[in-house]
């Protein structure tokens, strides 16, 4: 059973734990504020699973996107007099 249903603050405040006794069977509920989506209630065990599983999960959900193709490096800045090296060697205290 995976079903999602929306209740406003007030009443899920007024109904917390029947709201708790559905999310153990499966059911997902979204609280409202005036209309706007603020909080999930969600199984715990739903959000455990592998990190593909939860990446899928977020993806679907819109939170996260999938990535693209990674972008070459730009070449080094070329820095004058080994400047690189004496900056590295003064971080490191040598």
């Amino acid at each position: 059973m995976k079903t999602t249903r929306e209740i406003g603050v007030r009443e899920a405040k007024a109904r917390l734990s029947e709201l708790l006794r559905d999310v153990k069977l499966g059911r997902e509920w979204v609280v409202t504020e005036r209309g706007r989506p603020v909080a999930r209630l969600v199984s715990a065990s739903a959000s455990r699973g592998d990190l593909g599983e939860r990446l899928k999960r977020l993806e679907e959900a819109g939170v996260i996107e999938r990535a693209s193709a990674p972008q070459p490096l730009p070449p080094p800045l070329p820095l004058a007099n080994e400047l690189a090296r004496r900056i590295l060697d003064e971080d490191r205290g040598a």
